[in-house]
């Protein structure tokens, strides 16, 4: 069954921007957490066993977000904000950090 026409975008800036938002703003900000957690939970050599699994699971989560918005750079500026907050978080916590 095919989708509804009205719901579908009809500018091809918009399918790109949401589409490239999820893909590459997604595995940012996934990978970005998984360098953070390392900081923030007590045993950062346990992480990187899991690690794999799910960044995965959290950049699938993260492709999908972009689709509800209406606009795709709004995405786009939200990974963005995101993306630097948890790159300062991880360059503030890794100066003083042995493990990483």
């Amino acid at each position: 069954m095919p989708a509804n026409p009205k719901y579908l975008d009809k500018s091809p800036w918009q399918q790109f921007a949401k589409i490239s938002a999820g893909i590459l703003g997604g595995y940012i900000i996934s990978a970005l957490l998984h360098m953070c957690l390392p900081l923030w939970l007590p045993n950062p050599h346990e992480i990187l066993i899991t690690s794999i699994f799910t960044l995965f699971i959290v950049w699938c989560a993260l492709l999908i977000v972009p689709f509800l918005f209406k606009n795709g750079w709004k995405a786009w500026l939200l990974y963005i904000v995101v993306a630097i907050v948890l790159f300062g978080m991880y360059h503030l916590g890794n100066q003083n950090n042995p493990f990483v």
